[in-house]
């Protein structure tokens, strides 16, 4: 690692260190400058100076980890209900206890740690969780609540240790420690029933993991260095487990180590066959084994949730089959279709759902004003449809009548079971797919016109010509227009009940949005077989879940006069989010990082952009200097690039997204906005003072500035807090609230 000045004030010789796995600063600065700083030290301390050295470390790191767990343990049962997504993660959490399958955007680690701390917590999994302001009442939410204030305490120490380790400073370790304790923002999330704290507490290990076995680099393949390189890919598993975003991390360690590879192949001392040791350690540490863990996660969800649940609709009909109390689980049903069954017909596109018609119609100027034709994810009974002959009104199940199988190539038509209209389509266009046509219920008791026959075809057959229930594909060709049904997944205002437009495309091309399959099948004029034989192997189900959470994300937009952000917002602090309470009577709760701290981030990542570049030029232009500025600078450049790039990581990638944005997505990328903070405004106060002759002025400037800043996040957070921990009575525009005055920029509507 980069060498350092001192640790407890600054001095005018820089003083090289040892890392705790070898020598560091020869090969971060070069032996010529580690041997000149090093015949200007100062003696080597004495074995109880040093002894007593490491416990001023563990005190240290000891009294960040209390003030840490203090401040987010603080109040934590207030309030006694539901704040803003407690709504979704509390449920699934109960879902986990009642063993109910659900369907969520984010992969399961996260929910299934919630639900695990419920129950062991004693929380039996009854509470409803249905909106925000709902009391809790007798139900035991504590353990939910505490469980994430456990893994959101340990963010502090996590981000000292990370920052001592690419810093050797204590003053450095200490400054990030107070800018995250003193944090409302990072306070508020890891106080409640959220996926955030999860997420940050796998990435802050997964980075202290990194840089620690980065420092074991001069003793490879030994006792430590195995440790923490496997547990930072334990911990790639983990944030990756939460959410997608922890891709990001896997990103930065990914980067880090062809970094690493690359240097270990250009280091001519190392053989081939240490060089391929070094690769496949890596492979089985940072593939191989996240891989297997993120996998195993999977099997326990799916082990986990067997019972029919509101996730059902999201996914294939064979998925249903394996959950108890699916009306596919264990069933039997014909397995030919036949004229007079009564149907539901899904879309193969993952999370489209039932074709589904209600008696609500077009609104006016919106094609023809006929009955709403839409795709909706959930079991319903206007997802019902009889199939019938197109030429003949005659009643298929009557018992004089044999049984006729509807067969590829077929013309059929379809009636809603519920409002006997017809399944049509005419040239009208679509209500939101320009170029399309609209598609309509029609007719009286079934009786319509010819824009109600379709043709039906089965999608590269190979079992005949009829027409299986599940396993065959088919289309539906419009027979007047030569359009195909289909769904183009968007979502209808809300005269079409947010559900999802079905359109009828004269592009003939085969996509999943226009090929369907039948799912429910009713004839008691046909013998039943049993659907157990359908049921999908864990690698089809893991590969079905991930298509529909990635296109469940993709689907998130933001619904009517529903804030969200943008994320040029989120660095300056530009607007919080409401958890909880509107007026002074309401417990009021707000989302909003410490400006204090906030500003000082974003000042600190222009600082440093400039003074590495600066930095960076110089030496590059070959310019020497001197031990104690190349050492600081080594520090800035290393340590606070990994930083720097851990940021932009967990940042710029939002300005790529489509989908819906919120406020709490940029607490990532500010941890390490707060470790950069850390260690650039040590070194300037070290440069400082190295630039400064006396010894004593010198010491007092690198004193002074830290305590200013160290205080100065305190005070922040004493002005602040009501924010987090919460407030009752007058709001902010009047002199008597906590927060009177505060209000600094008018976008905050605490």
């Amino acid at each position: 690692m980069p060498p350092a000045v001192g640790e407890g004030s600054a001095r005018s010789e820089l003083r090289p260190r040892r890392g705790r796995c070898g020598h560091q600063v020869t090969r971060a600065v070069g032996p010529d400058v580690a041997a000149a700083a090093a015949a200007r030290s100062p003696k080597r301390p004495a074995r109880g100076s040093r002894r007593f050295e490491a416990a001023g470390r563990w005190a240290l790191l000891a009294l960040v980890t209390l003030l840490s767990f203090a401040t987010r343990f603080h109040r934590l049962d207030e309030p006694p209900h539901i704040c803003w997504d407690e709504t979704h993660f509390g449920k699934m959490g109960s879902y986990y206890i009642n063993r109910t399958f659900f369907f969520d955007v984010h992969p399961p680690l996260g929910k299934m740690l919630i639900g695990l701390a419920g129950y062991l917590s004693g929380y039996d999994g009854t509470f409803l969780f249905q909106k925000p302001g709902d009391k809790y009442e007798h139900h035991n939410y504590m353990g939910m609540r505490g469980f994430c204030a456990f893994l959101g305490s340990l963010l502090v120490p996590f981000a000292y240790l990370i920052v001592l380790e690419l810093s050797k400073s204590l003053p450095a370790a200490l400054l990030t420690a107070a800018l995250l304790t003193f944090d409302t923002g990072c306070l508020t999330l890891s106080q409640y029933i959220l996926l955030d704290p999860i997420l940050m507490f796998f990435i802050m290990a997964a980075m202290l993991s990194m840089v620690k076995y980065n420092s074991c680099a001069d003793r490879p393949f030994s006792a430590p260095w195995w440790f923490w390189l496997s547990l930072t890919g334990i911990n790639l598993a983990g944030a990756l487990g939460v959410k997608f975003v922890g891709l990001f991390i896997i990103l930065q360690v990914g980067w880090n180590t062809i970094s690493d590879l690359w240097h270990l192949l250009g280091d001519l001392s190392l053989s081939v066959v240490t060089v391929g040791k070094h690769l496949t350690a890596r492979i089985l540490c940072l593939i191989v084994l996240p891989l297997t863990l993120y996998t195993a996660t999977y099997a326990v969800h799916f082990r986990v949730l067997n019972k029919s649940g509101p996730g059902d609709g999201f996914f294939s009909s064979a998925f249903q089959a394996r959950l108890s109390g699916n009306n596919l689980h264990n069933a039997s049903i014909p397995e030919h279709l036949a004229y007079g069954s009564v149907i539901t017909v899904k879309n193969l596109r993952m999370a489209i759902g039932y074709l589904h018609s209600h008696r609500h119609l077009y609104p006016e100027g919106i094609g023809a004003r006929q009955q709403q034709v839409t795709t909706y994810l959930h079991k319903d009974y206007n997802n019902l449809w009889i199939i019938k002959k197109h030429n003949t009104n005659a009643d298929p199940l009557d018992p004089s009548f044999p049984v006729e199988f509807v067969r590829h190539g077929d013309i059929i038509r379809l009636e809603h079971k519920e409002t006997s209209r017809n399944l049509h389509s005419h040239y009208h266009e679509a209500p939101l797919t320009r170029k399309h046509y609209q598609v309509t219920g029609y007719g009286i008791n079934g009786t319509g016109d010819s824009n109600d026959f379709w043709r039906i075809e089965v999608v590269n057959r190979r079992f005949g010509n009829r027409i299986r229930v599940l396993r065959s594909r088919i289309r539906l060709i419009h027979l007047v227009t030569g359009c195909v049904l289909g769904s183009s997944g968007k979502v209808l205002p809300k005269w079409g009940w947010e559900q999802l437009e079905v359109t009828c495309t004269p592009y003939l091309k085969e996509t999943l949005n226009s090929i369907w399959n039948v799912e429910d099948h009713i004839n008691p004029k046909l013998p039943n077989i049993s659907l157990d034989v359908l049921q999908p192997s864990f690698p089809e189900i893991l590969l079905e879940s991930h298509m529909v959470m990635i296109r469940g994300n993709n689907g998130l937009k933001p619904k009517d006069n529903e804030f969200t952000s943008k994320p040029w917002h989120w660095p300056i602090n530009y607007q919080g989010l409401r958890f909880s309470g509107i007026n002074d009577t309401d417990f009021r709760v707000y989302l909003l990082g410490n400006p204090v701290v906030w500003w000082l981030n974003l000042l600190s990542i222009a600082l440093y952009l400039l003074l590495g570049s600066i930095i960076a030029v110089a030496v590059q232009r070959g310019a020497r200097l001197p031990a104690e500025v190349e050492g600081l600078s080594q520090v800035l450049l290393q340590g606070g690039g990994q930083l720097l790039l851990g940021w932009m990581l967990h940042y710029f990638p939002f300005f790529l997204m489509g989908r819906i944005l919120y406020f709490h997505h940029y607490f990532p990328a500010m941890l390490f906005s707060s470790m950069l903070t850390g260690i650039l405004w040590d070194t300037l106060l070290r440069l400082c003072a190295w630039s400064l002759a006396s010894s004593s002025l010198a010491r007092g400037v690198y004193v002074v500035g830290l305590l200013s800043l160290l205080l100065g996040t305190a005070y922040s957070f004493y002005l602040f807090h009501p924010l987090a921990y919460g407030m009752v009575g007058p709001l902010a525009q009047d002199p008597r609230s906590p927060m009177a005055g505060l209000k600094w920029l008018e976008s905050w509507d605490f």
